[in-house]
């Protein structure tokens, strides 16, 4: 198998085509060197035999016409036999033949028994008919191969007889069988010199191959720091210098993608938007972290899941996005957590194929706007609370102005009472302007804290001694009570003294006669400055406690506006609370009382703007 994968290789192609093209030359010029070399040394040899067939014929012609008539047939003979003898040809037969084909001598002693019998071959024939250019080939009883050449004797214009010449092949045929076998020993040396010379010459094509083939597999395995070695400057060299160039604008396309890949994850997982993928049959690809949580999807999605299904649209509104109809949608979605459903606003935009214009799948980005729709819904609220609170005292002014006007103000007592009416409400609506510009600036910080050290006991006396006068009447007992891990504290004196007498203020509205209200402070567990206000009054619902600092917000909206309250003093101490950096919370029972507590930073704060 070994063998056999290897003559599949360019390499052994190269070795077999240049051998076999050295083979076929070789062999042209052998064919042609061995006929031309064989008709060459046939040509001469039978040019040789008829030179001496041609000699011998002459000097055959001489003894023919010198001797007839006068001497006697023995004499002849005798001289002819000489003469044949002497003109030796290595392996022939001489025969010298009368006018009607009979051997007068030969020049083998063993042949001397066909003496005196005819020689009816064809050359001889022809040569007794006075045709000088006779010769053929013949194969003897020995399976020798012999050239056969006639010639006429002529005396005058007579032909008296012929020249018999049967030279034997063997000699030339030996010679050319030692040109074939020099030839092919040169030939087989050739071939293993060009064996060895392929071998070289397709290892010089080869390795290079074989380099840049371990050098693609290399770069197929994201090994992009191998260089193929250029050995020249030949077209392979020029090919190792092209695939090495390939090499690095790769990496680079490569290092680039995984750039722009890590830099569209990291921005996927870190928006505040969700973001879902679809494909162009509308099953989801691709999702972030953000829209999991607003999905509230646990773990991978299973495949084939439709972006339809995951977000609960109807099967119209799946059909057009599928299609490729840009729009969007307000959807209630239930996050993780079992926590109530989230007002989210999704944008379906298609993904355009470049080619053609085809529809290859959805992006869906999930914006999170329930902040924004509760904040428009709060604004609207507050709007509508501002607008009534106004309302109500100003009509309250417009109806008593009136009654003046139309003559209550001739009736004295009528008319100081109506004065002071209208003096009331002015002065409730004075007290919710201010409250609207103080939590206005608190919202837009524009107010300053001015943080200075401050004696918390000296504060919550201040406090207590400040509404003496309210608490003598409700006969309602206050208290102070200031642990001494706590005795000074840094903070905006009179923003805290704001929000202790708005707490304060509340506790006496409703704590019935003869109750109690105790102020303290501590350290809690954090290390925080705690002041609690705890009262004896009425309580607040517990439906109600979540939204007691809410702006306008109130539990019994007539009380508490016939006490004079505007609805915004809790709102006021939970905005000048954080302002410092601490929180504010609030616990009630139903007619047991109620029980505030803000914390605030015992160390100096750094940087006192709110």
């Amino acid at each position: 198998m070994k063998a056999l994968s290897f003559f599949r290789t360019i390499q052994a192609r190269l070795i077999v085509i240049y051998v076999l093209l050295i083979l076929i030359a070789m062999q042209l010029i052998g064919v042609y060197f061995v006929s031309s070399m064989k008709n060459s040394l046939t040509d001469n040899f039978t040019k040789d035999l008829k030179a001496r067939a041609e000699m011998l014929s002459i000097l055959t012609a001489d003894k023919f016409g010198s001797e007839t008539g006068t001497a006697d047939e023995e004499s002849a003979v005798e001289s002819l036999r000489g003469m044949v003898n002497n003109l030796y040809i290595n392996g022939a037969e001489i025969q010298v033949l009368d006018a009607s084909g009979k051997i007068i001598t030969t020049s083998i002693p063993s042949q001397n028994d066909y003496v005196g019998q005819r020689n009816t071959q064809t050359v001889v024939s022809r040569a007794l008919q006075g045709i000088s250019d006779n010769e053929e080939y013949i194969i003897a009883d020995d399976n020798v191969r012999k050239k056969v050449v006639a010639k006429p004797v002529i005396s005058g214009d007579k032909v008296v007889g012929a020249i018999y010449i049967a030279a034997d092949m063997k000699d030339l045929y030996a010679t050319m069988s030692r040109i074939n076998s020099v030839f092919l020993s040169g030939l087989l040396l050739a071939l293993a010199l060009t064996a060895v010379l392929g071998v070289i010459l397709a290892h010089t094509i080869t390795h290079p191959i074989k380099e840049m083939t371990k050098h693609a597999t290399a770069v197929a395995e994201g090994r992009f720091n191998r260089k193929v070695p250029v050995f020249g400057n030949d077209e392979i060299g020029q090919l190792s210098q092209a695939f090495n160039y390939m090499t690095d604008r790769l990496r680079e396309a490569l290092l680039q993608n995984e750039e722009e890949k890590e830099k569209l994850s990291s921005i996927l997982a870190n928006m505040s938007d969700g973001v879902v993928a679809t494909d162009e049959s509308g099953a989801v690809i691709l999702m972030n972290a953000r829209a999991a949580l607003m999905l509230g999807a646990e773990g991978p999605l299973p495949a084939g899941a439709s972006l339809g299904g995951l977000l609960g649209l109807e099967p119209e509104q799946s059909v057009s996005v599928t299609q490729g109809i840009p729009q969007s949608a307000m959807l209630h979605l239930s996050p993780m957590g079992g926590e109530d459903p989230n007002i989210v606003r999704v944008t379906f935009t298609p993904i355009q194929r470049r080619e053609g214009g085809r529809i290859a799948g959805t992006i869906a980005v999930l914006q999170d706007v329930t902040e924004q729709e509760n904040l428009e819904e709060s604004r609207r609220e507050f709007v509508a609370n501002v607008s009534h609170e106004l309302r109500t005292p100003l009509t309250t002014i417009k109806s008593y102005a009136e009654a003046l006007d139309d003559g209550a103000l001739e009736d004295p007592q009528l008319a100081v009472r109506f004065v002071g009416v209208i003096r009331n409400e002015t002065e409730r609506m004075i007290r919710l302007v201010t409250d609207l510009l103080h939590l206005s600036r608190l919202d837009s910080k524009e107010s300053s804290l001015r943080i200075q050290q401050t004696d918390i006991s000296e504060m919550l006396e201040d406090v207590a001694d400040r509404f003496s006068f309210q608490i003598r009447q409700k006969r309602i007992h206050i208290s102070t009570r200031v642990r001494k891990d706590v005795a000074t504290a840094w903070l905006d004196r009179d923003q805290i003294d704001q929000v202790l007498g708005n707490l304060v203020s509340n506790a006496l509205k409703y704590t019935p006669e003869g109750g109690s209200i105790q102020l303290e402070a501590h350290k809690n567990e954090d290390g925080m400055l705690a002041v609690s206000v705890r009262d004896s009054g009425i309580g607040i619902p517990k439906k109600d406690i979540e939204r007691i600092f809410e702006r306008f917000y109130r539990v019994d909206k007539a009380r508490s506006r016939n006490m004079g309250g505007t609805g915004l003093g809790l709102s006021i101490a939970r905005e000048i609370v954080k302002a410092h950096g601490g929180s504010i919370s609030l616990q009630s029972e139903l007619n047991e009382g109620s029980l505030v507590t803000f914390t605030l930073p015992l160390m100096k704060q750094r940087g006192s703007e709110a």
